[in-house]
């Protein structure tokens, strides 16, 4: 047997000890090791005008030669940096011929291509690369670069009118080996004032245009001179004329000149700006034509709905509709109205952007059609326009099927089959149905499940959708009011689920008429009109062994009857009582008095029996809604923004309004019955905010405020459990695990904690760390409470401002990898400040790892 030992990057650090090796090891490297002897390390950069410290990250971003990156301020990345190995071969090559033998003993055991390509191996070669991949070479000091980056400093003051700026830099060595500071100094001078705009356009259409609009002009008079001013204008010149017939207008026929002379400074440098829009030039290929730019207005209007058709031959068949004409192949597949609907230029119009975009938007939501192409003829007159516009028809039919591995806390392991079909334009009017299904299987070694197979537990449901891009009502015409360009939609939903050995084995059966529009790209508007929900619990003798903290609550106060004779047939021989048979036989003997309790012990059953009548009771909930979401950002790379979601739903209303014509059933509470069932009746309302601030270019400071209630009235006392709130998990309060915060300042008493009322607020700093790593410190505050409903414990309702000293506080850090198209996200939150505890003891109680909850999650939680 050979022994070998393959040689590592040799770290080069003091020694310390610490409890972890990332801890010891890497804070005690030297930043200077890849720093040479006659270099020094760039530290800080400060941008100097006039003297004042200038504190801008658009400036800043002008520095060629940026001191390396820190996390907390420790350069994390230029300490990989130093951890790789300068040259990986030699080292590999001097320890291999170290020893006289060591490379023929190898080539024995292996061979002389593998001894060739262990050299090039990641643990010799690989580790070193990838280590100065993901780290950051030490920033020194490049004098060529520091003279261009003044170069761009003085340039970027030049643009904001200062045209006799002058740099310079300054080295503070800071007292420190090899280590320096670099002072960008700039002195402005007298900035320069636009003291008169005149205008040059030789094309008629484009000068009366231009008259109607200059009094909003981005350049004016007495303005200091600023180019980024003057960009705006091109690009809102370029947007106005293109909205008013001139489809054809090129930006760069803008242009401006400066009439003063901009290299004497003068005591009061004042300067004019003339504006010149050219003609449209026009390039051949021997000569560049110009013309003058003309409005255009449409004169005819065609839609191929077989854009590929000409590729094979033949002839097109047509059909005239209003302004417009719809070329087809064999059969038109559409009614005319859809594709007009969709087109929102007419004849005899004058051409609007506008109109083309929302047309590319409209056509594209239809989901019918693959992404469109328009194109614009014009006519010998040059006044007129043809639009074309060819579709290209996604297939009739699309069948997808997903097949999953999963796990959960009930189960240990499982595989979901998810199979869709989905059928397009089935009414000729872009109606798509599509028909999802979904099989999940799994095993739980829950030892109150039966059933022996390893396969023991299923779930298994279908949902049937149709939607169609128009808001339907009967009798009314809703295209005044909700016009097609906001993109109007109606879907409608039937689903039903089904579970065998979870839970109480539920059967949930849904249906959904609703509505939604997009005014802009920043406003959603959704409205359910209908929205009913049937929950039926078909083994609600199961209720104590699948809330077992409620069953070990009862049983504990069970403990002190076991020698009551009446109760002796409601124990096991370890002394528990036995489901369900003994928990009604108990419950139903302390509630009718048949044993003597004491109150407390009586308050606390009937609240067991309240709580078990409401979890396992059927619910019909025949509701309807509201929701409106607004935000201002402009893409996903936008991370200054704000985002607003209000929700108000209603349920109950109509079905109370019936029951003074149809004479409904009533149950011994003297609810109103609905197939047997009280239906549920209540309002609830939430609102959302999110606020995102962007620190510097790769810092990002985000900002949540959650408020909902729901107050039942009625024919109900209280809240369903699929409508309630609930505290705690990945996206919530991450300290605490789902359904384990609250109500108030109760300790969790239940398996599934919810309430009517919640107040959550989280703030979080993200920041990068290393390469797709990404770190997170956050704080998460907020609770639930019942309010204004059945419960009546003074620790979990809500009253008034005093209860929000039960306010929870989670603090802690996360790691995130970025994937590009999704985010993984693990969270360690830690309990500051806990309301379940004595009042002395609710600040950092469990403020410790041992304590800590580990939250697993995918994307950002807000």
């Amino acid at each position: 047997m050979i022994s070998m030992r393959i040689p590592l990057p040799v770290i080069k650090c003091s020694p310390k000890i610490g409890l972890l090796l990332i801890a010891t090891i890497i804070p005690s490297c030297n930043s200077l090791k890849r720093v040479g002897e006659n270099e020094v390390l760039i530290t800080k950069n400060t941008i100097l005008t006039n003297g004042d410290k200038m504190v801008d990250e658009a400036i800043e971003s002008l520095i060629i030669q940026k001191p390396n990156t820190t996390l907390l301020g420790y350069p994390m990345r230029l300490n990989l940096y130093n951890l790789a190995k300068v040259n990986p071969d030699s080292s590999f090559n001097s320890w291999l011929y170290k020893k006289k033998n060591r490379k023929q003993h190898l080539v024995n055991l292996l061979s002389e291509k593998q001894v060739n390509r262990l050299g090039e191996s990641f643990v010799v070669k690989g580790l070193s690369e990838w280590l100065k991949k993901i780290g950051e070479p030490p920033s020194t000091l490049d004098t060529l670069l520091t003279e261009k980056t003044l170069e761009r400093l003085s340039a970027y003051y030049r643009s904001k009118g200062y045209f006799n700026n002058n740099t310079s830099f300054k080295i503070d060595s800071l007292n420190k080996k090899q280590r320096i500071a670099l002072d960008y100094e700039i002195k402005l001078g007298q900035p320069f004032i636009i003291d008169s705009v005149f205008h040059k356009i030789p094309s008629k259409a484009i000068d009366s245009i231009y008259k109607l609009v200059k009094a909003k002009s981005y350049v004016k008079t007495g303005q200091q001179f600023d180019i980024e001013n003057f960009n705006k204008e091109r690009e809102r010149l370029t947007s106005i004329f293109r909205n008013n017939g001139v489809w054809n207008f090129q930006e760069s026929a803008i242009s401006y000149n400066v009439i003063s002379d901009t290299t004497k400074l003068g005591d009061d440098p004042m300067m004019d700006i003339e504006l010149n829009i050219d003609n449209l030039k026009k390039r051949s290929e021997n000569s560049i034509t110009t013309s003058a730019y003309k409005v255009f207005k449409f004169d005819r209007i065609n839609i191929y709905t077989d854009y590929l058709f000409d590729a094979n031959g033949g002839q097109l068949k047509f059909e005239r509709f209003g302004d417009y004409t719809i070329f087809y192949r064999d059969k038109l597949r559409f009614k005319p109205e859809t594709l007009t609907d969709a087109v929102f230029f007419s004849k005899d119009s004058v051409y609007r952007d506008l109109d083309r975009i929302r047309t590319y938007r409209q056509i594209s939501s239809l989901n019918v059609f693959k992404y469109p192409s328009i194109s614009f003829v014009e006519d010998s007159t040059n006044t007129n326009l043809t639009a074309n516009i060819y579709l290209s028809e996604r297939p009739k039919y699309s069948f997808s099927t997903n097949l999953d591995v999963t796990q959960s806390n009930i189960q240990t392991v499982g595989l979901a089959f998810s199979p869709s079909l989905q059928a397009r334009n089935i009414f000729k009017g872009a109606e798509n149905l599509s028909l999802s299904g979904r099989l999940n299987v799994g095993s739980s070694r829950d030892p109150t499940i039966i059933d022996n197979r390893f396969f023991n537990i299923l779930e298994f449901g279908g949902d049937l959708n149709l939607d169609f891009p128009r808001i339907w009502l009967p009798f009314i015409n809703t295209k005044k009011i909700i016009p097609n360009y906001m993109l109007p939609r109606t879907r409608a939903t039937l689903g039903a689920n089904f579970q065998q050995n979870i839970g109480l084995d539920k059967e949930t059966f849904n249906a959904v008429l609703g509505y939604n529009w997009t005014p802009s790209e920043f406003k959603k508007n959704a409205v359910e009109l209908l929205n009913v929900q049937f929950v039926r619990n078909v083994n609600s003798n199961r209720f104590f062994n699948v809330y077992r903290n409620t069953f070990d609550k009862l049983d504990a106060i069970a403990d002190n009857f076991e020698t009551v004779p009446s109760l002796s047939g409601s124990y096991d021989p370890d002394g528990n009582l036995t489901i369900p048979s003994g928990t009604t036989d108990f419950i139903d003997a302390i509630l009718n008095r048949t044993v003597t309790s004491t109150p407390e012990q009586y308050i606390d059953v009937f609240r067991i029996k309240e709580r078990q009548i409401r979890l396992t009771e059927d619910n019909l909930i025949f509701a309807n809604n509201y929701t409106f979401n607004k935000n201002n950002r402009k893409g996903p790379t936008d991370n200054n923004f704000y985002q607003f979601r209000f929700k108000f739903e209603s349920a109950g209303n109509l079905l109370s309004a019936l029951s003074y014509i149809v004479p409904f059933d009533k149950n011994a509470d003297n609810n109103l019955l609905i197939f047997d069932v009280p239906y549920s009746q209540y309002v609830k309302t939430e609102f959302d905010y999110v606020k995102y601030w962007n620190t510097s270019k790769a810092n990002v400071l985000a900002f949540r405020s959650f408020f909902g209630i729901a107050v039942p009235y009625g024919n109900s006392d209280n809240i369903p459990f699929v409508r309630s709130f609930f505290a705690g998990g990945s996206n919530d309060n991450r300290a605490w695990r789902p359904y384990s915060l609250g109500p108030g300042r109760t300790n969790a008493i239940n398996d599934f904690n919810e309430a009517n009322l919640k107040i959550a607020l989280s703030l979080e700093y993200r920041f990068p760390i290393v390469g797709s790593f990404k770190g997170a410190l956050f704080a998460d505050a907020g609770n639930i409470w019942n309010v204004l409903d059945n419960v009546d414990d003074p620790e979990a309702t809500f009253k008034g401002l005093g209860s929000l000293k039960d306010i929870a506080l989670g603090t802690g850090f996360g790691i995130r990898y970025d994937f590009t198209y999704f985010v993984l996200r693990g969270d360690l939150g830690f309990k500051t400040y806990n309301p379940a505890e004595e009042n002395s003891k609710r600040w950092f109680r469990d403020y410790n790892f041992g304590h800590s909850v580990l939250q697993i999650g995918i994307n950002y939680p807000f």
